[in-house]
């Protein structure tokens, strides 16, 4: 197995010791109120929260499941594309993840906060299945092999479908908006719509 990438390895440690930090605390409410990601119209909205939601979990097999698809995702894309770029992708992934869940909350005028680095989670989910279309991926839930790129179809429809029809508590938008950022960002690096050709002329 390579080593894991700098940037990889030091996401998964920042957000397990931020995790660390909110169980010392006895409560979620000091870190939560500051830095998850709050409705507009909540009052408790700061500039900040579009980035720092990212790096708060609601529960272990959260941050679990979180860094174990950074770990998945996160080191080969870095491998590929170097620390500078899939920083740059997160940032995307993980602010239009923001703005897809601000949306959608002030539709359901919801005023419950979202924490959580799964809409840059699911963006890499999205490069990867771009990416390298035809690997294999063993899910665990269920175990059955599938192309990256069928992988990725069945999430994203599933997230469609929870988003719509299921119960509120899950930031299925967020997730969803994670992917379009990463779509979008992918876009723009190769010059394709809804943005101009960057080949020289």
């Amino acid at each position: 197995m390579p080593p894991m990438p700098p940037v990889t390895k030091a996401l998964m440690l920042i957000c397990t010791a931020v995790f660390c930090v909110q169980l010392l605390l006895g409560s979620y409410i000091p870190l939560v109120g500051w830095f998850a990601l709050w409705p507009l119209d909540s009052g408790r909205f700061m500039p900040w929260q579009p980035l720092t939601y990212a790096f708060l979990h609601g529960d272990p097999l959260h941050l679990f499941f979180n860094m174990l698809g950074l770990w998945m995702f996160g080191a080969e894309l870095e491998r590929l594309w170097g620390y500078k770029r899939l920083l740059t992708f997160l940032l995307a992934s993980v602010l239009t993840a923001a703005a897809c869940q601000m949306v959608f909350t002030s539709l359901r005028h919801s005023y419950a906060p979202t924490l959580g680095a799964s809409g840059g989670l699911f963006g890499l989910l999205l490069a990867y299945g771009m990416l390298f279309p035809n690997r294999t991926i063993m899910p665990l839930f269920p175990p059955i092999p599938m192309k990256a790129r069928t992988f990725v179809a069945v999430f994203g429809g599933l997230e469609l479908v929870q988003g719509i029809f299921g119960p509120e508590g899950i930031a299925h938008f967020a997730h969803l908006g994670g992917m379009l950022g990463g779509w979008l960002m992918i876009r723009f690096w190769r010059g394709q719509a809804p943005f101009p050709s960057r080949r020289r002329r």
